[in-house]
């Protein structure tokens, strides 16, 4: 294609696209969310307040120190604009290529300076800790649920509807570059929208999922000069040192900005960092889960969650036991042999979902249906496993059967998120990832299962699992955790 050619096309397809566009458009969701959190705030104050004046809640009366009218809340609207003020100087505007758990970390983290900023001012002005403080602290909890989810909303609009999304050229139309377009055509809250392909290779055709290629990679400075695009992404690393330093320093340097994807099956980190080695640039990762402090904090967030979680959904718990008892003959509870951390085994536990003698049934089932047999040598499941119990769908389509791996988590043989636990059938499709991927404990959920659950194949598990050793923190683990609860609510992948 010529750059006429994709003149013509461009201009039909996108108009209006920018990161401009695209942060006016995420500071209108912010604003909005963040009204909706205090107004939510002062609301439930106003509740408990009523209340504890119909049960005559004196000494309650007493530290809040009166209710809140609707004037208190119209009184700190103008404080708006701080929280757009924080929210910028801590990069999430146009939040492009955001990881979700950096987000997350950033929202809460620039809510918190706010609202404890308002709190402050308000101690030190009038120094009582009264029912309008309280209402910013509800606010404060309520602000990470509230403004990620109208960013949410707000990029499933972008993307439907063409509006906001950054146009990005990709330099490389080889199997990095093709990898990275089809990355931002499948996840829309990268905000990049893969426009042009520039590949001096004419075998590379006119065209990759509808992105035309232009067979001239030193098209770069006229690209920008035409369509003022400001982004470029450039995926060849199978150039020599040479030959990219001389496409950096040339056609590249004429947009704005740009990023350098390595080969992308050697680096998988978001906390990869550069160090200066007397003038020589070198990156800088580490294993996460192989440091003491860290792991001592997954282990409090483990026990925590698992304890408080066991107490809220106990009559949840009680119930699934006494219809499994009921429903078909067995024990309620079925254990597996496991491998965990380090190769070790151990017997994970898990709500019966199938019938007693599932182990005998499906070695009939393997030795007279073929296809059967293919697709459990692919995947260790069976997508219409007729072993399993009316009950047993409904509980593997929740999620609901793993929950006694709390069991597991007490006993520190699993955790809450990690590497999917494996039975040795499947070591061999790991093969020298093995080791590695399993130095960590196996966890309930993981990027494995946000990421498509039972459908993600092994070369995928292997990927997801590596980014997650090396890419920990405890804002990848909340994520990961409420993550899980919107792909159950789908039912995605799950049999």
């Amino acid at each position: 294609m010529t750059i006429e050619e994709f003149e013509t096309w461009y201009r039909k397809r996108y108009h209006g696209t920018s990161s401009a566009s695209r942060s006016a458009f995420l500071i209108c969701s912010d604003m909005f969310s963040i009204m909706l959190c205090i107004g939510a705030g002062f609301f439930l104050i106003k509740i408990l307040f009523v209340f504890q004046i119909l049960q005559g809640g004196i000494y309650l009366l007493q530290i809040l120190h009166g209710g809140i009218a609707f004037k208190s809340f119209i009184t700190y609207w103008p404080f708006l604009p701080a929280f757009i003020v924080v929210f910028a100087m801590n990069g999430l505007y146009p939040a492009a290529s955001l990881a979700p758990a950096e987000e997350l970390r950033m929202v809460c983290n620039s809510s918190l300076i706010v609202h404890a900023g308002i709190i402050l001012s308000r101690f030190i002005y009038n120094p009582e800790f009264d029912t309008i403080s309280i209402a910013f602290a509800i606010s404060f909890l309520l602000s990470p649920v509230f403004i990620l989810a109208g960013r949410s909303l707000t990029r499933s609009f972008l993307f439907a509807s063409g509006l906001g999304g950054i146009p990005a050229v990709i330099y490389g139309a080889g199997y990095t570059g093709c990898a990275v377009a089809d990355r931002l055509l499948a996840n829309k809250n990268t905000g990049y929208i893969p426009v042009l392909f520039l590949d001096d290779k004419k075998e590379k055709g006119e065209d990759y999922r509808g992105i035309p290629i232009i067979h001239d990679t030193r098209a770069g400075p006229e690209i920008v000069r035409r369509f003022n695009i400001k982004m470029a992404i450039v995926a060849m690393p199978s150039l020599s040192h040479r030959e990219l330093k001389k496409l950096i320093t040339g056609s590249v340097s004429a947009f704005r900005y740009n990023v350098q994807v390595p080969d992308i099956n050697s680096i998988n980190n978001i906390w990869m960092s550069v160090r200066d080695f007397g003038g020589i640039l070198g990156f800088a990762t580490s294993h996460r889960l192989n440091m003491f402090w860290n792991l001592w904090i997954k282990r409090f967030m483990d026990v925590a969650i698992v304890l408080a979680g066991s107490i809220i959904i106990s009559p949840v718990l009680i119930l699934i036991t006494v219809i499994i008892k009921l429903g078909s003959p067995g024990p309620v509870l079925y254990s597996q042999k496991r491998l965990g951390q380090n190769g070790k085994h151990f017997k994970a536990y898990k709500f019966r979902s199938m019938v007693s003698n599932a182990d005998e049934a499906l070695k009939e089932l393997l030795a007279k249906d073929k296809n059967a047999m293919e697709e459990w040598s692919r995947n260790q499941k069976l997508k219409n496993d007729p072993r399993i119990t009316g009950i047993g769908k409904l509980i593997r389509k929740t999620s609901l059967d793993e929950i006694p791996q709390f069991i597991n988590i007490i006993k520190g043989e699993m955790s809450l998120v990690g590497p999917r636990p494996i039975v040795d059938a499947e070591i061999k499709k790991y093969g020298e990832d093995f080791q590695r991927i399993f130095s960590a404990k196996p966890g309930i959920t993981g990027l494995w299962q946000v990421s498509g659950r039972s459908d993600t194949n092994y070369s995928d598990r292997v990927s997801l699992d590596t980014y997650y050793l090396h890419s920990w923190s405890v804002w990848l683990d909340i994520w990961i955790i409420s993550k899980t609860f919107s792909v159950i609510i789908k039912g995605r992948g799950a049999y």
